[in-house]
């Protein structure tokens, strides 16, 4: 998978102030992103988010998922700290796409659960490719991260491209009466790290 780098601006958000760094997977014309703040050298590791694009809950606030709530609170976190990245790659719906993701969400209101739905749409529990991050990575002078995520997989992918992660930081947030049987499944289904939560 070629990706190359397109350009960057500045992004001016209610956490402050970030840096936002465009890129374009060549096969595909699928486009995604880096928000950036600070400055860091390539020995320091950097606090970093790998969050898959979810527009409805990013955009649309919904509480079927934690993922608004995990973008938000990183976002949070990047700007308290004054340095890091959230990487924001274009694989709605754990990769199916918006569409398909939709008619996972039917299947879920009969009562699938999101693993279920995605297998009986004749996909992965998880489609989502992280090979493009480690030339996303290394545009921006990243060797080594704190990783904000409850996803083991996420931690294997940058290893397995050379990527040190030196430490893993808890991302739970967003548990609501809407998603107690999706961050269930999550963490039972998907290996997810995550508590039991209250119900």
């Amino acid at each position: 998978m070629t990706i190359q780098y397109i350009e960057s601006s500045k992004l001016p958000t209610s956490w402050g102030m970030f840096e936002m760094h465009g890129f374009e997977e060549v096969e595909t014309d699928k486009e995604h992103l880096v928000l950036s703040m600070g400055q860091w050298d390539e020995n320091t590791p950097v606090l970093v988010r790998i969050h898959s694009e979810c527009l409805t809950g990013d955009a649309l606030f919904s509480l079927r998922c934690d993922c608004g709530a995990q973008l938000q609170a990183a976002m949070h976190n990047v700007a308290l700290e004054g340095v890091g990245a959230i990487f924001y790659l274009r694989q709605e719906g754990r990769g199916i796409g918006l569409l398909n993701k939709i008619k996972a969400y039917h299947l879920q209101d009969k009562g699938a659960d999101t693993v279920e739905a995605n297998e009986k749409l004749g996909f992965g529990a998880d489609m989502r490719d992280y090979s493009i991050l480690k030339p996303m990575m290394e545009k921006l002078g990243i060797k080594k991260v704190r990783l904000m995520t409850n996803n083991p997989r996420k931690m294997d992918a940058l290893k397995a491209q050379g990527i040190d992660v030196v430490e893993r930081i808890p991302h739970e947030t967003g548990r609501n009466p809407h998603n107690f049987n999706y961050l269930d499944t999550k963490k039972g289904k998907l290996g997810h790290l995550l508590g039991d939560g209250e119900r």
